[in-house]
This record gives C-alpha cells, structure tokens and sequence, in this order.
C-alpha cells in the first residue's frame, strides 16, 4: 500500500493558504456569447484558450451551443486589464466544446469541434484564422451528439489518434431517454484519419483523458460515462497498444474495479506528489479523488481520497442552498503559487431538477502541504450562482497569476482576472519539439519540490468539452528558482534545468531552453 501525504491530519491547524483575489472583468473585457439551447445543449458549454495570433497571449473560444460560437483574440497588455475583441473567424452553431490541436505539425494551432452533429477539424492558416479541413484529412465527424475528446501521437504515428465521446443516440425512438452512442477512435492512415472504430460497448461519455496511470510509457484512454443513461454501464478505460484494436480493461483480467457515477469531467495530477496521476471525477453529489492503491501491483486499483481530503464539494458551500451540487468541469492549477495545486470546479444544475441546489456556486479549493484542501471560492470572488459548464484556468495576461473563464448555459460567459497581491512566485513554459507532434502532447514534466518530485502530464483532452495549449504554468512558493526536466512523448528525459522565478521559456527539443518576453 502506497504511503501518500496527508500525514499532517492529526498535526496541528497549518496557517491558512493565501487567498487570491479576482475581480470579474466580464463586461469590460468584452465578452458577450451566451451558451443557448433546450435540453440537447444541458451538457456541452466548453471554452478552448491558444495562441492564433503569434503573440504568446491566449486566445478565448467560447462555445454558443444553439447560437453562434465565438472567437475571441487577446488584446490585453502584460499585467493589465483584460480586453479581448470578437471575431467571426469560428462562427459555428450547434457547437458543444473545442480544443485546440496542431494536427499536421505545420507549427499553427488547429481547432477540434465537437457538435450536435457532425463534427469539424479546422486547419489553422495563421492569423487566427481557420479553414474547414474535415474533408481534406478524411476525418468522418459523424452526426452524433459529441461532448468529449482526447488526442495522442501513438508511437510511430506522425499523425494524432483523436477519441470523441458521444452521448445519447438520437436515432433512438425513445430519445432523448434511449441508449448511448458509441464513442470513436480516430486512428491515423498516413496524413489523413482512417475510418472511425467503434469503442463498443459506450456508456454516454462525457470527459476522456489518454493517460500513463502506471507509468509504463503507454498510455490508457480513461472514459467518464453519465449514469443517466448509461443502462447497466461504468466507469471505463481502454487499453491502447500500437497497431491492436483497443480493448477494455476489466476486472476479471486486469483488476479493474466497477465504479457508477454520474461523471461529467476528468482532471489529473500529481497532488500526492509520489510520482503517479492522481484524478479527480466530477460528478452530481459524489465526486471522487482517486490514488493508486499499490503501484507494484501493476493492476489500475484506486481509492477514494476525496472525503479525507476535504475535497468532495457534494454542497453548496454559499448561497443558503443545501441541496446535492451538480460539478462539471475540474481543473488542478496552483492558483496562489504557493507550490500546491489548488482545484477549480464549475458548478451548475442541469437545467431546473428539483432534487439540486439552483444556487450552486464554482469551487475554488486551495491545496496545503497536508494534502488537504480549503475552500476559497467566494473569498477569492469566482463564487458565480451561474448555470456552469465548461472553464479554462488560464494566464490571460500573462502576468504570472492565473485567471478563470466559465462558460454558462443561458447567461454570458464569465472570466475573473486574478488582480490581488499574490506574493508567490512562479515560472510559465511552452513545450516544442521538430517534426510531428509540435506541442509534445504526451510529454511529462517533472518538477522538484524539496524532496519531492512531482509529475505533470501533457494532455490534450479532460475536464469537460473545454480544452488548452499553450504556456504550462508552475507555482514556486518562496524559490526563487524552478528545477524540471521534460520527458518527451517517445521516453526520452531531458536534462535538469534551473529556470529562474518569474519568468517565461520555451523549451525547444532540439535547440535547447529560450527565455521568452511579450516585448
């Protein structure tokens, strides 16, 4: 059995963690899209944040479900009041969530969409702008009700295996009560997709996430399925290897244990700082932080910290609504550079179901050197009462503090700039590498902390329908210096670097670290 943190419970109180403060900017920033539509748009609402400009700040695209989507270039100063400009480069409806993904290695950023119907691949130009490549690399978008997706180079492969999580079958006479579609794995033939394979059986998923859980240098595709629907289904994972049809694990053969939940997004990390993926699954009154039992063991065996770590977030903790939460998308970030990873969930009920609370405020919990966490959601101010989905935690202006966007059904979308004194330091890094894979989805970045070394994985995919690619931020507390090294998607470690606090860098595969600056 794995001795993990948490050693401190019995300890006395530790000082609480600073608490960031935020102000919401949403007006004068100006975003305006709202996440409309009746219930074949209560699940969706995602938002994508990338460069498309060339100038290191982040891009925002907001998903409009019935109405338009939106994107959004960054026209905000280093440290400065966000402003951001709309654009009709992605005026897509029906769209549900986007991430953003350099498939053909041309060094530009590509956009995934997933829809209430088919599905798009836009091929970046530059510019932030974008043409429809769907036809072009032979990629079948389907017309199913799409609302997850992972992407990895599998070895060998110049080109991506994209995973799309489907939900209910539209087809069905019984919809929107009927059974789930199957989810799909794109596979690469050359530099185009070869028709889609069927992960049957499918269980309505809504989070996927490629994953080394046991740090075996081959990836798993974790499913989180919406139990709503599911008739008899679970949590799933599927085994990956080169070249062979993906199969599921199972108890009987690999020790997989059968969990239910109404899961709803997926966040990974090393909270517990032994080296191994921890993951956190939203869900309706039952979220789960999950550690690997007995890594030796070889079998994916976890168990539940949430309870012991304070982190269930099962109720509203403002608001005077006592009823179960409905959690969507969680997301792990170290948002007051202490050196702790603190978790953000968006909160928000379904539409009006009677039995979960209507005031359901976001999360923000603040990791301590315990292992515990502290909410701090309506004292930092991201305690938003809006119907929320999809959120990034992102540097927005690249100012080293990290901001929040949310997107919201039926209200606009929200974003917080994090304004206060935030006394920790931190360091941003962008990963690059020659060839395929440009932003090395894949890689692991393992950071020292004292002791400790703690592992981060570079992942195209999680959360819910909201995906990232861009500067990979890193709290340093009081260090004045960050030491890391990277582990490239094909196995090979890098050398250890010791990158000054407080400072953005590059670090090209080939050409070795490169501090960058916004002037």
């Amino acid at each position: 059995m794995r001795t993990v943190l948490f050693l401190a419970i019995a300890s006395p109180a530790l000082a609480e963690p600073v608490i960031p403060t935020f102000t919401d900017e949403t007006v004068t920033a100006g975003f305006s899209t709202t996440y409309e539509g009746d219930w074949e748009y209560m699940v969706g609402g995602g938002v994508a944040t990338f460069d498309c400009s060339g100038d290191g700040f982040p891009e925002v695209f907001l998903s409009g479900g019935a109405a338009p989507s939106a994107l959004y270039l960054n026209r905000s100063t280093q440290g400065g009041a966000l402003a951001f400009e709309k654009t009709d480069a992605v005026t897509l409806d029906a769209v549900l969530g986007a991430y953003p993904l350099d498939i053909d290695s041309d060094g530009v950023l590509d956009l995934v969409i997933l829809r209430l119907g088919e599905n798009r691949l836009l091929k970046g130009l530059g510019d932030c702008k974008f043409q429809d490549a769907t036809a072009d690399w032979g990629f079948d978008g389907g017309d199913a009700w799409s609302t997850a997706f992972a992407a990895i180079w599998e070895k060998g492969q110049t080109w991506p295996t994209l995973a799309i999580g489907n939900y209910v079958d539209r087809k069905e006479e019984a919809f929107p009560w009927g059974s789930c579609t199957d989810n799909w794995l794109h596979r690469p033939d050359g530099q185009h997709f070869a028709p889609p394979i069927p992960l049957t059986p499918s269980f309505c998923a809504l989070s996927l996430l490629f994953t080394d859980w046991n740090n075996s240098g081959q990836p798993a595709l974790r499913v989180s399925n919406d139990r709503e629907y599911y008739k008899g289904g679970q949590e799933q994972m599927w085994h990956l290897e080169p070249g062979q049809p993906p199969r599921l694990y199972t108890e009987k053969d690999d020790g997989w244990k059968r969990l239910r939940i109404w899961g709803m997004g997926i966040a990974a990390a090393d909270i517990t700082r032994d080296g191994y993926q921890d993951y956190f699954l939203t869900s309706m009154a039952d979220n789960k932080l999950q550690i690997l039992k007995d890594p030796a063991s070889g079998k994916p065996d976890f168990a539940d910290l949430a309870f012991r770590s304070g982190i269930t977030a099962h109720r509203p903790y403002t608001g005077g609504d006592l009823r179960p939460s409905t959690a969507w998308h969680p997301q792990f970030a170290d948002v007051n550079n202490d050196g702790w990873l603190d978790l953000f969930i968006a909160k928000g009920n379904v539409a009006k179901m009677p039995d979960f609370a209507a005031a359901d405020p976001n999360n923000l919990l603040l990791g301590q050197a315990d292992g515990t966490f502290v909410e701090a959601g309506d004292r930092a101010g991201v305690a938003s009462m809006g119907i929320a989905r999809g959120a990034q935690v992102v540097d927005l202006n690249l100012d080293g503090m990290l901001d929040v966007v949310v997107v919201n059904r039926w209200t606009p979308a929200e974003v917080w700039r994090q304004s206060g004194d935030n006394p920790g330091a931190w360091v941003q890094v962008r990963l690059q590498q020659d060839g395929a894979n440009r932003d090395a989805i894949g890689s692991i970045i393992e950071i020292r902390r004292g002791k400790d070394v703690e592992r981060h994985e570079i992942a195209s995919g999680g959360g819910h329908v909201s995906g990232s690619v861009g500067w990979l931020h890193f709290g340093l507390g009081a260090s004045e210096t960050a030491d890391l090294r990277v582990i490239w998607p094909d196995g090979t470690a890098g050398d250890w670097l010791t990158l000054p606090a407080r400072s953005f860098h590059v670090l090209d595969r080939q050409a070795g670290p490169k501090a960058w600056s916004a002037n």
